[in-house]
């Protein structure tokens, strides 16, 4: 993370899970990281649908942050999973997706966004994933878990605009991790190569730090490829 200042500050939300572990074990290894702050629900109880759970913790958190990356998320929730056909869509079920895929994301922003540092360099990422593209949906199904991902990169891609007029060195992006061999992916990856949590994670940290100030509120793989909305 070399473009952030020495001794910069890192928060890392979710990092109890597969990736947000991953990304605070990357961080961690990292020299020029002067502090790294983690908040999960499964160590802290922090609960990113819950606005009161969000602005407790929020208050909690003192000082400014260069790095925040946001990994929570979810595929399959109370033991549903994504739909394979029309007939299969819950109210309740997707209702759960938005919550913690696109409400979680905007009360997260809400919160946490103004902490970002103002007058230096700063990052915020949140996992998104491939199949919330839009433009790119040529199979079908899954459709909770997409409407809930491209409701996320809604979110990220208005946030980043308003983000950037009072945080005007801030990039602000949604990142799609790629197939990584977390519980999350077994079930579903079929014959897809899985990559390990800790090679997402650096990848999408490097995508991250190689972006401009004028490419904040996109949409990346972690290759670096854009993805279309």
């Amino acid at each position: 993370m070399t473009s952030l200042p020495q001794g910069y500050r890192a928060l890392v939300i979710g990092a109890s899970g597969g990736i947000g572990s991953a990304v605070a074990a990357v961080l961690q290894a990292d020299t020029a990281c002067g502090e790294l702050l983690s908040l999960s629900r499964r160590i802290d109880g922090f609960d990113v649908t819950q606005e009161d759970s969000v602005a407790a913790a929020a208050e909690r958190l003192t000082g400014e942050f260069h790095l925040i990356f946001c990994a929570t998320g979810g595929l399959t929730i109370d033991g549903v999973g994504p739909e394979k056909s029309l007939r299969q869509i819950s109210a309740d079920a997707m209702m759960k997706q938005f919550a913690l895929n696109a409400l979680g994301t905007a009360l997260v922003t809400k919160h946490l966004a103004p902490k970002l540092a103002r007058k230096e360099r700063a990052l915020m990422a949140f996992l998104s994933a491939r199949v919330g593209s839009i433009g790119d949906n040529h199979l079908g199904g899954w459709m909770s878990y997409r409407a809930s991902k491209a409701a996320l990169n809604q979110i990220v891609r208005t946030a980043s605009i308003e983000l950037a007029r009072s945080h005007p060195l801030s990039v602000l992006l949604a990142l799609h991790p790629g197939t990584v061999a977390t519980s999350l992916s077994e079930k579903y990856s079929g014959n897809h190569a899985r990559t390990e949590p800790v090679e997402s994670a650096r990848a999408m940290l490097s995508v991250l730090n190689g972006r401009e100030a004028a490419e904040t509120g996109r949409f990346y793989a972690y290759d670096g490829q854009p993805i279309e909305w």
